[in-house]
């Protein structure tokens, strides 16, 4: 007696045999191949494509015969005919098995198919979205069938793509008899599950075949600035990406300025509201034009933020995260109608907010625990998410703790001299030669050294304007390994240091990184407040990286990673000459990018990571800096480069850090003054 064909599908590696004349849609649905199919397998759509392979076989032990698949048919060369099939594709709806057949389902075919990473670090996100299409040809109405047409599109759903039950959003009862008959009586269904929902609801349609796409919008809401990505749900590719400034801004540059407004105001939390919700449509509007498509097609929205953002977004007042024991009126994840956000986006769009960790820990820290994973390390890795309330996870797949440390917006380039935000023309990268003292620097928007052939055309229309934060961050490394600054922060006399470019400024010094005064353009320096400024924000960062460290009972970890879009830009050596994050390989000193953007996507794009997140941030224990007594002691000690009690041996064995100490009261004889060395 003869077998059945044998199909193996690839990359899968799933097989089974199967009666000859079995469609490869069918044999894939059977085996839980991820095979695409919205038109319900009448050759309609296209996303079932296919490659058959022909020949030997003797990975599997099979051979594969030109004729393993039935020939093409009607259907096949009328689509290829109007669209045009890649050589050697078959629809898997139309070929039917013969014979022993090796078929690969390609990446555009598949349903859980990887989307691009943030960075190879990153997770791969699996495409399982809230939203999906189906195609469905519905039973006519007659004399002799009193059901309504909702009940006969419920049986359709039922028998052509076996969803037993559906619900239907009430809008649809108004929109569906029209299109039922104009589509002569064939309908596309967006539905839409959530991963807890019990049955999916109707919350669009389209009369006959929709062969468009619907999206989704994962959303950073950050104190600083609003990020989102556009989302294609039916591929998961980020279609568009676009930020802006966060409007609340006006209202104060950190958090603490903003409760504060709450507190003071009696309209102010409303106000705060109002303008988060305005400029989240605005960027909505923005991004939607970029990508070409009409806002009224985004059906699903996933946000992450902060907990005063997340409580101001919502509408919430954040009066009680002023002040201890830092409640939060809900901490867990939030499934919303984006109407009721006032968000211009599809009427019936859904919204997913992260679940928050606890008081001063957010939804954003929610979303790097699921980008980066740290419950499923194997070592001790160290997360920083460096923005103006930075959070800071360390654990590894025994525990995971997690904390906040106001570090401010001196890392935004705000509250420098020469300070502005991440625009061209701001110096993002420094180098001073050891010997010389001389700077040079890149500014955002050209490639070339201040020092290289051509700099000065290329930079003719940005200009030289200012300094960002990373760009802040490198000069004053470069100037502490350069022997302009001490450990405590101050910057050298001329005499002290060797370096005209080191000028009087009131009782203290300044480090004169571009003099532009010559071309009517600005002097931009580093001042004695700009270094306090950073110091102030690094000591916060590392105090609560050292305090979850004590917790841990750990000196030193593994690996560490730098999220937030600032961290992307962040040099790892000169972080760790600042002392912003503990002594570590440099090489195990890693950047995640956005992650928890990269976090908001992986929950838009797979419902089923939603329900991981809020298991997970259950498993989180928090700590709380502002009721540690060590967090004060890590803070003093950390206000020095690279702090005052911890000896950075990594560190010192690969950069120099010379030990001067320019608080003398003398030096006026230009020799700098050794500092002790303190007894250990």
């Amino acid at each position: 007696m003869s077998q059945d064909p044998l199909v193996i599908f690839t990359p899968s590696g799933k097989r089974g045999r199967f009666p000859a004349g079995t469609p490869v849609l069918t044999a894939a649905r059977q085996l839980g191949v991820d095979l695409d199919s919205v038109c319900g397998g009448r050759g309609i759509c296209s996303k079932c494509q296919v490659q058959p392979s022909y020949g030997e076989f003797s990975k599997h032990g099979v051979t594969v015969h030109e004729d393993a698949l039935s020939d093409w048919n009607k259907v096949e060369a009328r689509y290829d005919e109007k669209r045009g099939l890649k050589p050697g594709r078959r629809l898997g709806c139309q070929a039917t098995i013969l014979r022993d057949v090796v078929i690969d389902v390609p990446a555009e075919s598949q349903v859980h198919k990887q989307v691009v990473r943030k960075r190879a670090e990153a997770h791969d996100i699996i495409l399982n979205p809230t939203v999906r299409l189906a195609y469905i040809e519905v039973a006519e109405p007659d004399m002799h069938d009193p059901a309504g047409d909702l009940e006969r599109v419920k049986a359709a759903l039922a028998e052509q793509w076996d969803i037993p039950t559906v619900d239907a959003d009430l809008h649809i009862l108004g929109q569906l008899q029209p299109a039922l008959r104009k589509g002569a009586w064939k309908i596309t269904v967006a539905l839409h599950q959530g991963n807890s929902d019990p049955a999916p609801r109707i919350m669009h349609l389209w009369p006959g075949f929709y062969d468009g796409t619907i999206y989704g919008i994962a959303v950073d809401l950050g104190s600083t600035t609003i990020a989102a990505h556009l989302c294609d749900l039916r591929t998961g590719a980020v279609t568009a990406s676009s930020g802006i400034m966060n409007p609340q801004i006006r209202f104060g540059e950190d958090l603490m300025s903003r409760v504060s407004y709450a507190m003071m105001n009696e309209t102010g939390a409303a106000e705060m509201t109002a303008a988060v919700r305005e400029g989240m449509n605005t960027l909505f509007a923005r991004i939607s034009e970029e990508a070409g498509i009409e806002t009224s097609l985004i059906m699903d929205a996933v946000f992450v933020c902060n907990p005063v953002m997340h409580h101001l977004f919502l509408g919430i007042d954040p009066y009680e995260l002023g002040q201890a024991p830092f409640a939060l009126a809900t901490s867990g994840a939030l499934r919303l109608m984006a109407r009721d956000l006032d968000l211009s986006i599809h009427p019936a769009a859904r919204t997913y907010i992260l679940p928050c960790i606890a008081g001063h820990v957010g939804a954003d820290a929610a979303a790097v625990a699921l980008s980066e994973a740290p419950d499923k390390s194997e070592d001790l890795v160290l997360i920083v998410d460096v923005g103006t309330n930075a959070e800071i996870q360390l654990g590894n797949k025994t525990r995971v703790l997690a904390c906040s440390s106001p570090t401010g917006p001196a890392f935004e380039g705000a509250q420098i001299s020469s300070g502005q935000r991440a625009a061209p023309g701001a110096i993002e990268r420094v180098e001073i030669d050891p010997v010389t003292k001389a700077p040079r620097f890149k500014v955002i928007g050209s490639d070339l050294w201040s020092t290289d052939a051509g700099f000065a055309e290329e930079t003719a229309v940005t200009g030289i304007t200012g300094i960002c934060g990373s760009g802040i961050i490198e000069a004053i490394a470069e100037m502490r390994m350069a022997g302009i600054v001490d450990a405590s922060g101050l910057i050298g006399s001329a005499e002290q240091t060797g370096t005209p470019l080191c000028i009087p400024d009131g009782r203290t010094h300044s480090y004169v990184l571009h003099d532009g005064r010559a071309e009517d353009g600005p002097l931009i320096t580093v001042t004695n407040p700009d270094i306090r400024a950073i110091q102030m924000a690094k000591a916060a960062l590392y105090a609560g990286a050292r305090l979850l460290m004590d917790k841990m009972e750990v000196e030193t970890v593994d690996r560490v990673v730098l999220a937030g879009a600032f961290g992307a830009h962040i040099s790892p050596k000169h972080a760790m000459v600042l002392g912003m994050i503990p002594d570590a390989p440099l090489e195990k000193v890693t950047s995640a990018g956005n992650a928890a953007g990269t976090g908001a996507r992986i929950a838009l794009l797979n419902r089923d990571a939603r329900g991981e997140i809020e298991e997970t941030v259950g498993r989180i224990e928090k700590i709380e800096t502002a009721i540690e007594p060590r967090f004060q002691e890590h803070f003093v000690n950390a206000s020095a480069m690279p702090n005052a009690a911890e000896p950075f041996p990594l560190l010192r064995a690969l950069v120099p850090l010379p030990d001067l100490s320019f608080n003398s009261g003398g030096g006026g004889d230009g020799a700098p003054t050794r500092r002790r060395r303190r007894a250990r």
